[in-house]
């Protein structure tokens, strides 16, 4: 039995203690594993997770503060299966792929417009929020010497540092997928990168996809007001720029990191979408000033 095997078998069981029900594996992204019974999912993080920073958001996640903005926890307890960290949630629906016209663009900008409102003295302590550290990670896999590689590479050296500072609850890893339906309400979900942090990353997935072209004008201004009317905060009250371009930038590059390893990893050229990326990380060198002297080529 390989490894995998090992670790879904070990899943079913525990989905099966909780969920009382036949367990399924669902899909999700590589490093994640995730199987569902009944009425809970459990979920395998990524290899590597640590215990205590896990620990410290699982508490976070069920506190009263984020109940109706947080899926809250089955339990507290953390388990373990092989040699991963193992949680356990409600299954929820998630957000239909297949029909992205329907994507509840507003419902996610308030439910982080409140989460952002929340003040993290009010939970547990918690870690800083993982968006910025993400954007490094995910260039880190890329195949150093291939040409895409390379542009991405230099891309997120024109781009300062973020800002440090305490700033507020931030969820550090939003979009679409990070959102489930319960008992007829949408909520968060994925607390592997809560903590505080500039709130700005939040948005920063919806603000990239809209300055690449990805994303519909009209679309993005309903997700902006929507926000903007909860009370949100992380983007301003006039031009929200100069508080989205950094973020937006950032996760652009993140994207785009992650497109061209997908297209390496299955031996094909940069379709449509990961070309309009890559095409955007051109612009970025092109008119960040500490880049003009980069070649993108």
């Amino acid at each position: 039995m390989s490894e995998s095997e090992a670790l879904i078998g070990e899943l079913r069981d525990l989905a099966t203690r909780y969920g009382a029900a036949p367990a399924e594996v669902l899909p999700t992204r590589p490093d994640v594993t995730v199987v569902r019974a009944g009425a809970v999912v459990v979920k395998a993080h990524s290899p590597g997770t640590a215990r205590a920073p896990l620990e410290r958001r699982i508490r976070a996640a069920a506190h009263p503060a984020l109940r109706e903005i947080m899926l809250q926890p089955v339990t507290g307890e953390i388990l373990v299966a092989g040699d991963r960290l193992v949680t356990v949630w409600p299954a929820g629906t998630p957000v239909d792929p297949r029909s992205p016209q329907a994507a509840p663009w507003e419902e996610a900008a308030r439910l982080l417009a409140r989460l952002h409102a929340v003040p993290s003295r009010a939970l547990p302590p918690l870690p800083p929020a993982g968006g910025p550290a993400r954007v490094a990670t995910t260039v880190a896999r890329l195949d150093p010497g291939s040409p895409a590689g390379i542009l991405v590479r230099r891309t997120l050296a024109c781009l300062p540092p973020p800002a440090d500072g305490p700033g507020s609850l931030t969820h550090g890893d939003w979009h679409m997928g990070q959102m489930v339906r319960l008992r007829g309400e949408w909520l968060l979900i994925d607390v592997d990168d809560l903590g505080t942090g500039d709130p700005a990353w939040d948005l920063a997935r919806p603000a990239a996809w809209f300055a690449a072209g990805l994303l519909e004008p009209e679309v993005w201004h309903r997700f902006l007001a929507a926000y903007r009317a909860e009370g949100g905060h992380a983007a301003g009250t006039g031009d929200p720029w100069p508080r989205l371009d950094l973020p937006a930038q950032a996760l652009t590059v993140q994207l785009t990191a992650a497109a061209v390893a997908k297209a390496e990893h299955e031996g094909r050229p940069p379709d449509e979408v990961e070309r309009v990326l890559l095409d955007t990380c051109r612009r970025i060198v092109r008119f960040r000033d500490a880049c003009h002297s980069v070649p993108t080529q």
